[in-house]
């Protein structure tokens, strides 16, 4: 058997270049998931900026329609017409009544009076009136 000095560095040679080439290969990877993972991130933040961006949008067509309405001469009327009492000339106003008010028994009527008249009354006088007046609930 014969010793070759070469052979054995070249084979040492080669097992370092493949370990280097691996550590590359490990490193390259590494920074591929890194950028990936930010690239990840970046487009969440981006995304999650959009659709706050199209609410903040609905919003503002929101608010600038209210913005309209609101200073428009069809509200500013309703407002007068509500709060301050005015009409329009030629406009009529029409009082429409609830017929039911108007069948209300003789006992309904001098209960909603007397229930009344007791809300200015002192509290010792509600509790002599529910303990010696007429009480429904006395027994």
């Amino acid at each position: 058997m014969s010793y070759h000095p070469y052979s054995q560095s070249q084979f040492n040679i080669t097992r370092l270049i493949v370990i280097a080439g691996l550590i590359l290969v490990a490193y390259m990877f590494y920074n591929l998931t890194v950028t990936i993972y930010r690239n990840y991130q970046i487009d969440t933040h981006i995304k999650n900026f959009e659709e706050k961006n199209a609410q903040m949008q609905a919003e503002n067509l929101q608010k600038l329609d209210d913005y309209k309405y609101y200073t428009s001469e069809a509200y500013v009327e309703k407002i007068a017409k509500q709060n301050m009492n005015l009409v329009k000339p030629g406009e009529e106003v029409i009082v429409i009544t609830n017929d039911n008010n108007q069948s209300l028994s003789a006992t309904e009527v001098n209960a909603e009076v007397k229930s009344r008249s007791m809300a200015n009354w002192t509290n010792p006088q509600k509790w002599w009136e529910f303990i010696f007046g007429t009480n429904p609930y006395k027994y």
